[in-house]
């Protein structure tokens, strides 16, 4: 007999998060975009059939602008995945927001270029929605799971994605803290667009892991100094995402699987 090769759920680990499952079995997807950023990790996690890939590789290969998002995404739908937890890094541009506590963002903004971001290049012309870039039947699951277990939790956020590898100028960011925007991360997007426009469900938990150049009195932003709070944090984010993985309904419909109805002319 085989191995299942297939999942209902797939996880994406951010900086500083490279496993996941324990006795996975790991393989390659091929996909028509080329290579994901590693092997999938395929297992067992609470009962449920879960996929888990590092989206900048095990060894942190792929900086944010170099991610094979489609790659990536495509992998997952391959296997069978309906479901996408996305934990990230992410710093705060709101003195509430303080590292250490997590954010289910409900919106997203994107200051990215150049990456590739759509399956559909045509000929059929597609225009997905993305009026509410996260899945409303995950992120009400995220926020309960998180609460419950004790971590200080925000049930709502805005995160604008940044281009990288660079962090912001002070002035940027500032300029973000005055729109309102709460969080602020590099590889939000197009990840959490491309699984809408696979019609996967999608929600994010950023770990708030420093705060942005632009509050007053903030030091420069460190990778080193970001890294070092995630894996201050990355049992949390596990137990997390077990709890998660337990409460998601196996049969219920989304409005995200039908995200392509009405999209093409």
């Amino acid at each position: 007999m085989g191995y299942d090769l297939s999942a209902e759920i797939g996880v994406f680990g951010g900086s500083g998060f490279y496993s996941l499952i324990e006795d996975a079995h790991e393989r390659w997807v091929e996909t028509p975009y080329g290579a994901a950023s590693d092997k999938v990790a395929l297992g067992e996690i609470a009962g449920r059939r879960v996929a888990f890939l590092p989206r900048h590789g095990k060894d942190h290969r792929f900086p944010p602008q170099s991610i094979n998002y489609r790659a990536n995404l495509w992998a997952m739908k391959s296997l069978g995945v309906k479901w996408i937890i996305g934990p990230t890094a992410a710093g705060s541009l709101s003195l509430d927001y303080k590292p250490g506590s997590m954010a289910v963002c409900d919106q997203l903004v994107d200051r990215t270029s150049g990456r590739k971001d759509t399956f559909y290049d045509g000929p059929i012309t597609t225009h997905v929605s993305f009026a509410d870039p996260y899945c409303p039947t995950l992120r009400p699951i995220a926020i309960e799971t998180l609460t419950a277990l004790d971590v200080e939790t925000h049930g709502h956020g805005t995160v604008v994605v940044i281009q990288g590898p660079r962090f912001s100028t002070r002035s940027e960011s500032k300029w973000f803290q005055s729109q309102g925007w709460e969080v602020i991360n590099m590889t939000q997007y197009p990840e959490a667009y491309l699984a809408r426009e696979l019609e996967m469900c999608y929600v994010n938990i950023s770990l708030i892991t420093d705060y942005d150049v632009g509050l007053e009195g903030m030091p420069p932003v460190s990778h080193h100094e970001v890294i070092k709070v995630f894996n201050r944090n990355n049992e949390r984010v596990r137990n997390a995402i077990g709890e998660i993985v337990q409460k998601i309904p196996a049969a219920a419909d989304c409005s995200c699987r039908h995200a392509l109805e009405g999209a093409r002319f």
